[in-house]
């Protein structure tokens, strides 16, 4: 189980991981907005700790960008424990809400809790539906039975598209997403050439697709 922790407290974060290395999980700890981004790039996460106050700006309004694109677990973790905040973060997208100081036993039964909530290990990182099996996780990529292989770049377009089956994605935000919230700096032909790779290796015919469709005027849908 990954376990991401966006906390400024250097000390605290570690106490967390510290405490809790014995209910196999695996954290990933940062300190800033930025580094969190790239790491959510990096790796499938099945819950997310968010600190409030950071260095380079608001967990309310990291936890509002990933709620928009992702239903992982958000749990706020904050000295604020004002009623506003409260409802705040929830109304933000998170899962729960954690004020300090607290105890680590407190903390191990929400995570618990939110885990099996969610069940998101098994819906999110995994999609096995029609002819296609794709596991994030293991970054294995297969259709009817027969292994494909994907960029980096191509697994996070793909893996944003799926997770959020039958909804319009429109292009900011597949941009935004995908290049870790830097896409004002990447040029659009970028994810229009990563969508045509994409279409390449999973459609039967890539110039009529049936699972990556284009929404004109809108953005991308898949269907499956």
């Amino acid at each position: 189980m990954n376990i991401l922790i966006l906390e400024d407290d250097k000390d605290l974060a570690v106490g967390i991981e510290i405490s809790l290395k014995q209910e196999n999980y695996r954290f990933v700890i940062s300190n800033t907005i930025k580094d969190a981004k790239k790491q959510l790039n990096s790796y499938v996460f099945d819950l997310l700790i968010l600190d409030i106050n950071l260095p380079d700006g608001s967990g309310f309004d990291l936890c509002k960008e990933i709620r928009s694109v992702s239903k992982i677990p958000i749990l706020l973790l904050t000295a604020r424990d004002m009623d506003v905040d409260i409802v705040r973060g929830l109304e933000s997208g998170a899962d729960d809400y954690i004020t300090k100081p607290f105890s680590m036993m407190v903390l191990r039964s929400r995570i618990r809790s939110l885990l099996r909530r969610s069940n998101w290990e098994q819906m999110e990182s995994k999609y096995d539906k029609g002819e296609f099996k794709f596991d994030f996780f293991r970054m294995e990529f297969y259709k009817n039975g027969e292994l494909i292989e994907l960029s980096r770049t191509e697994q996070r377009i793909l893996y944003i598209l799926v997770t959020n089956e039958g909804h319009i994605l429109t292009r900011e935000r597949l941009l935004e997403w995908v290049w870790s919230g830097g896409g004002e700096y990447v040029e659009d032909n970028a994810l229009s050439v990563g969508i045509k790779r994409l279409r390449t290796k999973l459609e039967s015919i890539p110039s009529k697709p049936e699972h990556i469709k284009t929404i004109y005027g809108k953005g991308y849908i898949w269907e499956c």
